[in-house]
C-alpha cells in the first residue's frame, strides 16, 4: 500500500522556496532502465509504478498543488500489443490497489484523455476512482492517459463547435476553458526524465510558458531528491511571460 503521506522524522533540509504549485513530468525510461539491468521490460514499468508512489508523497510534503503524470499517450498505442496490455493492468491493478489510501490522504485523481479504445472494465474503474476522490484537496493528481496534446486541442474546438459559439467570441481563455485543466494553473515546471529533449505532444496548449527540467535519470530512479533538485533549479530561474527584467524586478518590490 501507499505510504502514508506526511513528513518522516528525519532531519529534513532546509524548506524549498518558490515551490511550484503545478509540476508535470514525462515519465519516461523505464524501458531503458530495465534493459540496463538486464530486466524484461514489464519489470521497468512495475518499478515505474512503485517510484510514482514516492512522487507523490514527495509532491504533498513539498506542497506541490497539482501534479500531471503522462501515464499513456495516444501514441503508445503503436507499442507491441503485450506492453500495451501491460500497461492496462498495471493502471488497473494499481487503481485497485491503491485508491483508498490515495483517498485517504487527500489525493484527488482527475483523468484527463479519451476513454475511447480504453477496455470497459478500465474505464468503469477511471471513473470510479475520480468520482471517488472528487472532494479531496491535499493533491491534485491529472492522470494523462490515451492522452495526446493535439487530440485534447483538436477535442476542445469541438466542443466548441458543438456549443454553437459564434467565431468572434473564441479567444484564449474561452479554448482554454475548454482544455481537460481549464479549471486549473498551467503548469509552472514541465519535468522529463531519461534524457530526452522534447514534450512528446504533453500539455502543448498548457505547458507555453513553463519552465522545463530535463534530466538523465531514468524514471523507476527519479527519487524524492531528484525532485527536489528539479524544484531548485525552477527556483533559479526567473519567469518573465514576455516582460523585460526590469519589469520583473519593479513587480518583484
Amino acid at each position: 500500500m501507499v505510504a502514508a503521506l506526511k513528513v518522516e522524522e528525519q532531519i529534513l533540509p532546509p524548506a524549498l522556496e518558490h515551490v511550484p504549485k503545478h509540476i508535470a513530468i514525462i515519465m519516461d525510461g523505464n524501458g531503458r532502465w530495465a534493459k540496463a539491468r538486464g530486466l524484461p521490460r514489464a519489470e521497468g514499468h512495475r518499478q515505474g509504478t512503485e517510484n510514482l508512489r514516492r512522487i507523490i508523497r514527495a509532491c504533498v510534503e513539498f506542497g506541490v498543488e497539482v501534479l500531471t503524470i503522462y501515464a499513456f499517450s495516444t501514441e503508445n498505442w503503436r507499442r507491441p500489443p503485450l506492453e500495451v496490455r501491460l500497461l492496462m493492468t498495471i493502471l488497473q491493478t494499481v487503481i485497485q490497489r491503491e485508491l483508498q489510501e490515495l483517498s485517504d490522504n487527500g489525493v484527488q485523481i482527475r483523468h484527463i484523455g479519451q476513454l475511447d479504445r480504453i477496455a470497459p472494465s478500465l474505464q468503469k474503474e477511471i471513473l470510479h476512482a475520480c468520482d471517488y476522490t472528487k472532494d479531496n484537496h491535499r493533491l491534485i493528481l491529472n492522470v494523462a492517459f490515451n492522452y495526446g496534446g493535439r487530440d485534447e486541442i483538436v477535442h476542445a474546438v469541438q466542443q466548441i463547435v458543438k456549443d454553437g459559439i459564434p467565431a468572434d467570441q473564441i479567444n484564449e481563455d474561452l479554448i482554454n476553458h475548454y482544455m481537460y485543466t481549464g479549471d486549473l494553473p498551467d503548469p509552472d515546471l514541465v519535468i522529463r526524465t531519461s534524457g530526452e529533449l522534447r514534450l512528446s505532444n504533453f500539455l502543448i496548449w498548457q505547458a507555453a510558458y513553463s519552465e522545463y527540467y530535463f534530466t538523465d535519470t531514468y524514471w523507476p530512479d527519479f527519487d524524492k531528491a531528484e525532485l527536489r533538485k528539479a524544484i531548485e533549479e525552477y527556483a533559479r530561474r526567473t519567469r518573465r511571460f514576455g516582460k523585460t527584467d526590469e519589469q520583473v524586478q519593479d513587480e518583484e518590490e
